[in-house]
């Protein structure tokens, strides 16, 4: 790997401490930063301060929901394009639906497999997914 390659970003954006340290560790086993938001206002704050690669997203935590934090990130012509992976326990239609309405770039059913995770992060990051 060349030295002078920057690691790829990743924010993860979720209410639940647990889940961000669990996200964390399964992260570990590829070279990336990781940043931390704790629910949809401090994400889009944290955005603006520093734009990460890729987003894994809660889609349900108060203030304001993964969902809303989508639809206003593709809003803004500096995060349009930043891919968002919706991380969420919600499999029903009409959440899948909002998803897909938010413009997610993925969405996936938790719990999720480290390997899982893991392949759909580094496929999204290399614009393969």
């Amino acid at each position: 790997m060349d030295a002078n390659v920057q690691p790829k970003t990743v924010l993860i954006v979720d209410d639940d401490f647990m889940t961000r340290d669990l996200l964390r560790l399964m992260l570990r086993r590829i070279n990336i930063t990781i940043m931390e938001a704790v629910d949809g206002l401090d994400a889009l704050e944290k955005i603006k301060d520093q734009r990460p690669d890729l987003i894994l997203l809660d889609a349900m935590m108060p203030h304001m929901d993964g969902f809303t934090v989508c639809k206003l990130l593709r809003k803004q012509p500096k995060t349009a394009d930043l891919p968002v992976i919706m991380l969420t326990t919600r499999a029903d239609q009409h959440a899948i639906q909002r998803g897909l309405q938010s413009e997610v770039t993925h969405y996936m059913i938790k719990p999720i497999l480290p390997n899982d995770l893991l392949n759909m992060v580094q496929q999204t990051l290399e614009g393969v997914a």
